[in-house]
């Protein structure tokens, strides 16, 4: 683990030396300035020559363009499951592209979509026996999005064209998933957005009132209540779904308590409203199981997921459909006239296949759900220092949110959050943790380590993160 000497007042300034030259003989860093467009990126950085260039990855590690030898602790993006540098994901891709690399699934099929859809079907618990194929999150919710609509319109009810997602939710930037989305900040620069959503509360406890602090399962209810009162108040039958991640992202991994997804599925049930779990992050493992909404004991009747399912090596995604969903689509003269060029390439294919067969020989399901109670407890132990609130989670996904009284759960200054915020990735990454210290509310260090981790990964993660923070802690 490296040494720092930095501070909160000055964060550490990490440099990214040039790795290479592009084939036209332009120094990498400045061709990145030049024509690389980074996502959610201030380009003015990379303009200076500012380009953190990862070069290679293996395992739960990847190295920068500096020689760094940096621990993934955010999975790429709550992405690579089975981790870097996987012999057997490329030679899957290698062999299909060499047989097929390329056909749509529209009105044609392909055998690595045919298998990977009887797969994926046969192991999503219930009656979820139909795979709608994209190219990556963002897509799948809006997939699920206009296939509510579309579904409504088809059995009788083109009137329920509403939909309710929860508050500081993140459901992607497509047009439609940022109307679900709930960050401010994200959704302004686009408005007018599609009309017709609203948002309910989200399950987080930590920042309830005082009088549900002890009491969860009375939380779970008024939080899931406000479901139905936002049913009844835009009516109903105009009411088509209610999407909901199984542990919410934004914010910091926001567990939901007991008895909440019950009494979200009969709200549901009793409105004649589609359940929508939005798995993106959630599914592949990330929780415990292969889908969350397993783990967590409730049944919907769409499941979006993406970024596990291939564990990053090929952009795919995929919607998973109830029969109930699917049965007005069986009719001669039906379609749902909606899809992607490459969604269900035959490549992207045949990797997930190859990546769910890892899950599979190497047990991992088992391993998260062996390990992840072990690596909750080596979290807790960070509760010492005196400005770690709340460690919340499941499986390999958990939050770690900073606050300036853990006993009263004050809330930093917003001058306070941003000096942390500043300091804090600089400062992981320095000392050999990639993770995130999310921007979208409270001070919340999300992380997300390969599946393939364990105890010995999981005691690196802590002595990293008690090291970066106890400098926090002696300057606050």
């Amino acid at each position: 683990m490296a040494t720092t000497t930095s501070s909160l007042s000055n964060p550490p300034v990490i440099e990214h030396p040039s790795s290479g030259f592009t084939p036209a003989g332009t120094p990498r860093s400045e061709a990145a300035g030049r024509h690389l467009w980074g996502h959610f990126t201030q380009q003015s950085q990379w303009e200076r020559g500012v380009v953190p260039t990862i070069v290679r990855g293996e395992g739960v590690y990847f190295w920068d363009s500096a020689g760094r030898k940096i621990f993934d602790g955010l999975s790429g993006l709550f992405t690579v499951q089975v981790g870097h540098g996987r012999a057997e994901l490329a030679e899957a891709a290698a062999r299909q592209a060499g047989k097929l690399g390329f056909f749509p699934v529209w009105g044609y099929a392909h055998e690595p979509a045919i298998d990977l859809a009887e797969q994926l079907a046969n192991a999503a618990p219930g009656a979820l026996n139909h795979v709608f194929y994209t190219t990556g999150g963002s897509e799948a919710v809006e997939t699920a999005y206009k296939l509510a609509k579309h579904y409504w319109g088809l059995v009788g009810k083109p009137n329920k064209t509403k939909v309710i997602s929860r508050d500081g939710a993140y459901h992607g930037t497509t047009h439609g998933a940022l109307s679900l989305t709930r960050i401010a900040s994200y959704q302004q620069p686009f408005e007018p957005l599609v009309p017709g959503v609203t948002q309910v509360a989200n399950t987080n406890i930590y920042r309830a009132e005082a009088k549900y602090w002890n009491d969860p399962e009375a939380f779970g209810r008024a939080a899931a209540d406000t479901i139905e009162q936002r049913i009844l108040e835009e009516g109903a039958d105009t009411v088509a779904a209610f999407f909901v991640e199984p542990v919410q992202n934004s914010g910091g991994c926001f567990v939901p308590p007991p008895g909440y997804f019950a009494r979200i599925r009969e709200i549901c049930d009793r409105y004649d409203v589609l359940l929508v779990s939005d798995e993106v992050i959630c599914s592949y493992g990330r929780t415990g199981g292969l889908f969350a909404y397993e783990d967590l004991g409730y049944e919907p009747d769409i499941v979006t997921s993406s970024k596990g399912l291939a564990s990053g090596y090929v952009p795919i995604g995929a919607v998973l459909v109830s029969d109930r969903v699917y049965e007005p689509y069986r009719k001669p003269g039906v379609y749902f006239p909606h899809g992607y060029t490459f969604a269900g390439n035959p490549v992207a294919a045949a990797v997930a296949l190859e990546n769910l067969a890892i899950f599979e020989r190497e047990g991992l399901v088992d391993r998260v759900r062996e390990n992840g109670p072990i690596f909750a407890e080596t979290l807790n132990k960070l509760r010492d220092i005196p400005f770690v609130g709340d460690i919340r989670g499941a499986g390999y996904f958990y939050g770690i949110e900073l606050t300036r009284d853990p006993e009263t759960r004050e809330h930093f200054t917003e001058q306070e959050a941003d000096r942390i915020r500043a300091y804090l990735n600089p400062a992981l990454y320095e000392a050999g943790l990639y993770c995130r210290a999310d921007d979208r509310g409270d001070v919340v260090l999300q992380l997300a380590p390969p599946l393939i981790s364990g105890p010995r990964e999981f005691d690196e993660i802590e002595g990293i993160l008690r090291h970066v923070l106890g400098t926090i802690a002696r300057e606050l």
